[in-house]
C-alpha cells in the first residue's frame, strides 16, 4: 500500500518571530550600536585579507547581488583598514624649463604640496614686488647711469667722427629711432630744395652718388664700431641687475628648500628645478622693470607685464593631489568613471587658433587620488567603454600611470604634453555580479590573476540571534539616517519575517538589505499617515499590500479572466487526464503564481511522447529536460513491456508566452497516468513539483507565490473545504506563506499536501494506489500493443498480396 501524503500543519508554513525574544522595546534603543556584517562572515574575512594584503594583484573582487550591501559593508571595510595605513604623499606637477613639453611629477611628504604651492606663490609676489624696487634703489641706479655714460660717451666720439664725415660730403646726419638719416644739403647750408636738385648737372649728380656711397659705407663701420658698444652695455646692465637680484631670489628661496630638502626621495629632482626657477628668472631680469618714458598702457608695457606673469606662472606648483587633510590612507569610490575621471587629463586653453596646454593644466583622475590606498570600482560600468577596460587593463600589469593629452591628437592641435609617469600603488575592489565574475574567470584569465581575492557575498544567511539583532541595529540605523519613526520589536519582527519570505526560507533570512530598506521607508509612510510615532506590525502589512496593490495589474486580469469563464479552469470535481498545475510569472517587480490546465492525450503508436510546447518551440531547455527524465521514468515503469506501443501528448492549455522549467513534471506524469489508466484526477488540488528518474518528487523554486495564487484563485470562487495544493516535502523549510493562507489551513478550509514520491501524490489524486493505477495503465499499453501489432500483421498481408 502507497503510505497516504502527508498534510502540513499551520506551523510548519511559515516562521513566526516572538517580538519578545529581541530584546528591546524599539529600535531607538540600538542606535550607536556597532553594525556587524550580517550574515556575511565570509566575505568578511575575505575583505580584511586582501585589504590587508600589500603585495602586486592582490586587488579584491566583490561579488553579490544589487541590494546585499556589498557596496556600503566594502567602503566601511575600506574606511577601517585606511585607517590603520600610513597617509600617502602629495602628487605635484612641475614645469621644465629644459623641456617644456615633458612636465615633472614629485611626491611630497602630505601636506608639503600645499606648503611648497604656497610658499611658490609668495616667492613670485615678493620678487614681482621686491625685484623692481631694489633695481630703483639710488646706488644701482647711479651705477646704471655710469655704465650708460660709459657708453655714450664712446658713442658719442664716433657719431661726431661720422658726422663731420657726411658734412664734408654735403649731408647732414641725423638719428630717428635706431635708424640713420642723412638729407643733402644745398648751397646755403639747408636741405637741397627740388629747384636745386633739378639744376644739377650730370658730373653733380655722380660726385653726389659716390659722396652718398661712401657715407653708406662708414655708417656700416660706424654700426660695427657702436654694436659691440650697447652689447657690453646692455650685457653690464643686465649683470648688473642680475646680482642686484641674485640675493633677493635667493633669500626668497632658500626657506622653502630648507623646509624640504631633508623630508622628500624626490630631493635631487626638487633641487634641480629650484635651480632651473632661479636660472629663468635671473636670465629674465629685465622683465621686472618697467619700461621707461612708457605709459602703464602702452602695448609694449602690457607686453612686459604678460611676460612676467607668464613666466611666474611657469614657477608655480600643479598640487595634482593634496593629502593634507588625509588622516589615514584615502578611499575612493569612482561610480562613474571615464577616461578622464578614471586616469586624470590636461586641460587646453584657448590661444590664438589652437588649444595651448601647459603642466597647470594636468588635473588627477581617481587612480592617482587612490595612491597609498583603495579605489572601488564597479565592473558594468567598465565593460560599457572598451577604451576604458583596455586601458585599466594595461595599467594592472605595470603599476605606472601618465596622463595623457588626448586634446593633443585633434586637428590642429598643439605638441601634445608628455607629463613624467607615476607609480601607483592602489588597492582596487572591483564590484560585480556573480556572473560576471565567472565570465570573467573564464574569458580573461590574464585579468582575473590580478584579481586574487575574492569576496563573496551570500544572497542568504542563517537566521541565528545575532544575525537578528544585527538587523534590527541596520533598521535602527536605517531610521536615524532618514530621519524615520522608529520601529517597535513586533514591527521588527514582521520585517524579520518577510525578510525570511525573500529568501523563500524559514531557516534564512534575505541578504537583500536594500529591499529591507524600502520596506522600512514605506512602513514608516504608513506609520506617518496614522500619525504615530512608532512604526507598528500594521504599518507593515498596510505597506505590503499597498505595494502589492500598485504591481498586480497583470495578476488581477488573470484572475478576472478565470472568474470569467476565459481561461479554463475547473476548480472541483474529477476529470481524466486532465489537472491544475502550478507556475510562477515573474515580471521583473512582481511575481505572482497562477494556476495552468495540463492534458495528456494517449493512443497506439510508435512515436513516445510528444511534448508540443516543444514541438512549437515554446518550451525552455529545463522544461525539455524535465519532459525526457518523464519520459525515462515511464519507461523504466512499464519496462517489461518494451518497446511500448504509445503515442502520448502532453500541452499547457491556454499558455502562449512560453514554458520553462521543471516544475511541471509531476503534473505532467499524474495526468499522462490519469489518460493511460483512466482514472481522474481531483481538480481542487493544484499541482507543483519537479521529478527524477526514480520517481522522487524534488523541491522547486517561486513555491510560496505558487500556493498564495491558486489560494486566490479558489478564495474568490469560494473556499470548498477540500481545495489544497500538492507540493514536494522537501520543500516545506521553504515555504513562508502569508497568514491569509496560514489562517485557512488552519480552519480546515484549505490544505498543503506534501509528497516525497509520485506514489503518494497519484494516490491523493485518483483515491487509488500506484500498484492499481499502474495495472490500469499496462492494461491500455498492452491493449496498444495488440492494435500495432494487427495493424503490422494487415500491412504485411496487403504486401504479399500486391
Amino acid at each position: 500500500m502507497t503510505p497516504p501524503c502527508p498534510t502540513l500543519a499551520p506551523s510548519q508554513l511559515r516562521c513566526t518571530i516572538d517580538p519578545q525574544t529581541l530584546g528591546f522595546a524599539d529600535t531607538s534603543e540600538l542606535v550607536g550600536q556597532p553594525l556587524p556584517w550580517i550574515g556575511q562572515e565570509r566575505a568578511f574575512a575575505a575583505a580584511r585579507f586582501g585589504l590587508a594584503m600589500d603585495q602586486p594583484d592582490y586587488n579584491l573582487f566583490v561579488l553579490g547581488e544589487v541590494g546585499s550591501g556589498r557596496t556600503s559593508l566594502m567602503r566601511q571595510a575600506m574606511q577601517e583598514a585606511a585607517a590603520t595605513r600610513p597617509v600617502p604623499p602629495d602628487l605635484c606637477y612641475l614645469h621644465d624649463f629644459d623641456q617644456p613639453e615633458r612636465p615633472r611629477a614629485l611626491r611630497l611628504p602630505a601636506g608639503q604640496g600645499r606648503a611648497l604651492r604656497q610658499g611658490m606663490q609668495q616667492w613670485a609676489k615678493t620678487l614681482e614686488a621686491e625685484i623692481p624696487k631694489r633695481l630703483a634703489a639710488p646706488d644701482i641706479k647711479a651705477e646704471a647711469e655710469r655704465i650708460a655714460r660709459a657708453f655714450q660717451s664712446e658713442e658719442a666720439r664716433a657719431f661726431s667722427a661720422l658726422d663731420a664725415f657726411a658734412r664734408e660730403r654735403r649731408f647732414r646726419l641725423t638719428r630717428e629711432g635706431e635708424q640713420m638719416v642723412f638729407t643733402l644739403l644745398g648751397q646755403g647750408g639747408e636741405a637741397i630744395t627740388d629747384q636745386e636738385a633739378q639744376a644739377l648737372s650730370p658730373a653733380q649728380r655722380q660726385a653726389i652718388e659716390q659722396a652718398e656711397q661712401e657715407l653708406r659705407a662708414e655708417i656700416v663701420r660706424f654700426l660695427d664700431r657702436t654694436r659691440p658698444l650697447e652689447r657690453t652695455r646692455d650685457e653690464a646692465l643686465e649683470q648688473l641687475h642680475r646680482q642686484t637680484a641674485k640675493p633677493l631670489v635667493d633669500h626668497a628661496l632658500d626657506p622653502i628648500r630648507q623646509s624640504l630638502r631633508k623630508q622628500i626621495k624626490d630631493a635631487v629632482k626638487l633641487s634641480h628645478w629650484f635651480d632651473q626657477v632661479q636660472r629663468e628668472v635671473l636670465e629674465n631680469i629685465d622683465l621686472f622693470l618697467p619700461r621707461e618714458g612708457v605709459q602703464p598702457d602702452d602695448a609694449a608695457e602690457e607686453d612686459r607685464r604678460a611676460d612676467l606673469a607668464d613666466l611666474l606662472d611657469l614657477c608655480r606648483v600643479n598640487l595634482a593631489v593634496d593629502n593634507g587633510d588625509l588622516r589615514g590612507a584615502p578611499v575612493v569610490v569612482e561610480d562613474n568613471p571615464q577616461l578622464r575621471s578614471l586616469f586624470g587629463n590636461i586641460e587646453h586653453q584657448a590661444d590664438g587658433e589652437a588649444p595651448r596646454a601647459d603642466f597647470s593644466g594636468i588635473h588627477a583622475g581617481s587612480l592617482l587620488r587612490a595612491h597609498g590606498g583603495y579605489l572601488l570600482l564597479f565592473l558594468r560600468d567598465l565593460l560599457g567603454d572598451e577604451p576604458l577596460w583596455e586601458r585599466l587593463r594595461r595599467f594592472l600589469r605595470c603599476s605606472r600611470l601618465t596622463i595623457e593629452d588626448a586634446a593633443a591628437h585633434g586637428p590642429g592641435a598643439a605638441v601634445a604634453l608628455q607629463p613624467e609617469g607615476v607609480d601607483v600603488d592602489v588597492k582596487i575592489v572591483l564590484v560585480g555580479s556573480t556572473a560576471e565574475y565567472y565570465a570573467l574567470q573564464e574569458g580573461d584569465p590574464d585579468l582575473a590573476r590580478r584579481f586574487r581575492v575574492k569576496v563573496d557575498f551570500a544572497e542568504r544567511f542563517a537566521a541565528t540571534p545575532d544575525a537578528r539583532h544585527a538587523t534590527a541595529i541596520f533598521i535602527a540605523r536605517s531610521c536615524a539616517r532618514r530621519g524615520l519613526p522608529h520601529c517597535s520589536a513586533a514591527a521588527v519582527a514582521r520585517l524579520l519575517e518577510h525578510s525570511h519570505r525573500e529568501a523563500d526560507d524559514q531557516a534564512r533570512q534575505s541578504a537583500l538589505f536594500a529591499s529591507t530598506e524600502a520596506l522600512l521607508i514605506e512602513s514608516a509612510a504608513q506609520a506617518r499617515a496614522r500619525g504615530a510615532t512608532l512604526t507598528a506590525p500594521q504599518d507593515v502589512d498596510t505597506a505590503l499590500l499597498a505595494r502589492q496593490q500598485r504591481h498586480n495589474a497583470p495578476e488581477e486580469a488573470l484572475h478576472e479572466a478565470i472568474i470569467e469563464g476565459e481561461l479554463l479552469i475547473s476548480l472541483a470535481g474529477m476529470q481524466v487526464s486532465q489537472l491544475n498545475a502550478l507556475t510562477q510569472i515573474d515580471l521583473g517587480d512582481y511575481r505572482f503564481g497562477f494556476p495552468v490546465r495540463i492534458t495528456a492525450r494517449t493512443f497506439a503508436g510508435q512515436e513516445g511522447l510528444i511534448n508540443i510546447e516543444r514541438e512549437v518551440e515554446m518550451s525552455g531547455p529545463i522544461h525539455d529536460k524535465g519532459v525526457l527524465i518523464l519520459h525515462s521514468y515511464l519507461a523504466a515503469l512499464f519496462g517489461h513491456l518494451a518497446p511500448l506501443a504509445l503515442n502520448a501528448s502532453i500541452v499547457f492549455e491556454q499558455e502562449y508566452s512560453g514554458i520553462e522549467g521543471d516544475s511541471a513534471s509531476c503534473a505532467e506524469l499524474y495526468t499522462l497516468l490519469s489518460a493511460l489508466s483512466g482514472l481522474p484526477l481531483r481538480q481542487d488540488v493544484a499541482v507543483t513539483g519537479a521529478l527524477n528518474q526514480h520517481g522522487e518528487v524534488l523541491p522547486v523554486g517561486g513555491l510560496n507565490e505558487k500556493i498564495e495564487g491558486w489560494f486566490r484563485t479558489c478564495a474568490q470562487a469560494g473556499l470548498t473545504g477540500t481545495q489544497g495544493v500538492l507540493v514536494p516535502a522537501r520543500n516545506q523549510r521553504h515555504l513562508m506563506l502569508s497568514p491569509q493562507v496560514v489562517e485557512a489551513v488552519a480552519c480546515g478550509q484549505f490544505h498543503i499536501h506534501a509528497a516525497h514520491h509520485v506514489s503518494e501524490g497519484i494516490a491523493l489524486l485518483t483515491g487509488q494506489d500506484l500498484a492499481q493505477v499502474l495495472g490500469r495503465a499496462e492494461q491500455t499499453l498492452r491493449d496498444y500493443r495488440r492494435a500495432c501489432q494487427t495493424a503490422a500483421w494487415g500491412q504485411r498481408r496487403g504486401a504479399r498480396r500486391r
